[in-house]
């Protein structure tokens, strides 16, 4: 494989100014199927979505004409997904071109996450156009779908920036969390206390208060991408979005609560999050991350609406979660590049060396993280593990590293495989179980006492590290080798087949085998 630095991969970032600017490019790029036929917003949107996105290669869906959301007098009359389910639309994001490759997005991530951009104050912008307080307010004035079959009820927060504010330090997190409507005013959310807002919630329970809390439903695509990223705690996520689009983000203050959020938003939903028990409302179930449904409905914390701010016209910003074998939305895809992006750089704050690739496939959001690496001395694999474990990156993701030597390409399925098949041994050290460690409530296969996050938090795994590098315990053969050589024809030997390949009508078949 090429290797590549950071610094020798050029972008020219974009500030597309706001949800609609984004649409707008990714229409001129042909990445937009417009759907003008009538669509019932109740199960039949979400099933195109989940039927049509493929696996990475399907386009954006804008829907146009939305049952019951069709009329003249309709506040709200667009719902637009899918923007980022492809690597496509995450390069254009980047400013990079739209057949960058993937490994090449996880190096810019990489650089992006170490960059900050601050954002700055702005008094007004076209999300105070309309202002709706008391009576006025009403969720399902916009065309809030059903998402899917077994969904408990229509879920407003499916890709909404949710704004909170650190009590302590005034720091603003950006998180992308799931939220249900329950009734003209209320929104059921799930909140643990592992994640980053959970923390700011910690801090308010303490001090025996509230949590405000503001809702940003479309803006640029830096804020759903940064929003479900594992972006530090002492760092907001509105620098990281400066960082992607090149420049600041304009912000403005909320009416009803003490936070900013972006001033070209389509919708801003603002209100308070109780922390007594005795608030919580039924919540759930819902298509989760992992392509299951998760979990049963139970009590959940609830938002109070206070005030709705939105645009003329407001385009409603939603995704279908989730990923199957054969379909895979935005954030699978979004997992595997910044995932893939954090654990990179997670290794090399530990002082990891030898790191040459890292992925995560985005078929399960990298959960199954690889790691290839340049191996020198014994124990090297355990310490990547060891480095990713103890990263706070690793909330729901990491579940099982593999590591490879630098020879296995971690974005290919065969390489991996391989080195599994034939590198790894249980018996040899090869296979690590750090139990009792957290991890994803939402995976089915945790115990559900387990994935109780009001009780403990957050779930509870056993992770797994795949050893799959040459064992430098063996003893090496005569010519210092500790594995015998490989089946790959000699490079001379193959270079000169290659420069014959077409001579022997060899092209028509595809490209020779390419040198390791």
């Amino acid at each position: 494989m090429t290797e590549q630095t950071e610094q020798e991969i050029k972008r020219n970032p974009i500030a597309f100014g706001d949800l609609r600017g984004w649409i707008k490019a990714l229409l001129k790029e042909g990445e937009i199927a417009e759907i003008d036929s009538e669509v019932n917003w109740d199960i039949e949107l979400g099933n195109i979505i989940r039927m049509g996105q493929g696996t990475g290669h399907g386009p954006a869906f804008l829907f146009k004409n939305i049952k019951d959301y069709n009329h003249s007098d309709s506040l709200s009359t667009q719902v637009f997904t899918g923007g980022q389910g492809s690597y496509s639309r995450l390069a254009m994001m980047f400013g990079m071109p739209r057949d960058t490759p993937v490994r090449d997005l996880v190096r810019v991530c990489r650089t992006i996450f170490n960059e900050q951009i601050t954002p700055r104050t702005v008094k007004t912008g076209p999300v105070k156009e309309n202002i709706l307080k008391g009576d006025d307010i009403d969720l399902l004035k916009f065309p809030v779908p059903k998402w899917n079959r077994g969904d408990g009820g229509r879920y407003i927060l499916t890709y909404a920036g949710c704004v909170t504010k650190d009590p302590d330090t005034d720091i603003h997190n950006i998180g992308i969390y799931r939220g249900m409507v329950l009734d003209k005013d209320r929104i059921g959310v799930l909140l643990w206390r592992a994640q980053g807002w959970g923390t700011h919630y910690a801090k308010h329970m303490e001090r025996g208060d509230k949590m405000p809390v503001a809702f940003v439903i479309g803006w640029e695509p830096s804020m759903g991408f940064t929003g479900g990223a594992p972006i530090p705690r002492a760092v907001s996520e509105y620098d990281i979005m400066g960082s992607i689009r090149g420049e600041p983000v304009d912000l403005v203050d909320c009416e009803t609560v003490p936070l900013q959020v972006p001033a070209n938003a389509e919708i801003v939903i603002e209100g308070w999050i109780s922390t007594d028990p005795s608030t919580f409302e039924s919540e759930g179930p819902y298509a989760e991350f992992t392509g299951y449904y998760a979990p049963d409905r139970s009590p959940k914390h609830v938002a109070k609406i206070t005030c709705i701010t939105h645009r003329d016209q407001p385009i409603l910003r939603g995704c279908v979660e989730g990923a199957i074998p054969g379909s895979y939305g935005e954030n699978p895809i979004m997992s595997s590049i910044q995932r893939s992006a954090t654990a990179w750089n997670a290794l090399e704050s530990a002082g990891v060396p030898g790191v040459v690739d890292v992925f995560g496939m985005p078929i399960q959001a990298c959960v199954n993280t690889i790691v290839s690496i340049r191996q020198t001395y014994r124990g090297q694999a355990k310490q990547v593990a060891a480095a990713l474990w103890g990263n706070s990156a690793s909330h729901v993701r990491y579940k099982h590293v593999t590591v490879v030597d630098s020879d296995i390409d971690v974005h290919d399925y065969d390489a991996i495989d391989w080195a599994m098949a034939w590198r790894f041994n249980a018996g040899e050290g090869d296979l690590v179980v750090y139990p009792e460690n957290w991890g994803a409530g939402l995976d089915p296969s945790v115990r559900a006492r387990d994935s109780n996050v009001h009780l403990f938090g957050t779930g509870k795994w056993h992770r797994v590290l795949f050893d799959c590098t040459i064992n430098l315990d063996y003893e090496p053969d005569s010519e210092g080798r500790r594995y015998p050589p490989t089946i790959h024809p000699d490079e001379k030997d193959a270079e000169a087949i290659r420069n014959r390949w077409a001579q022997l009508g060899m092209d028509k078949w595809g490209d020779p085998l390419k040198p390791v």
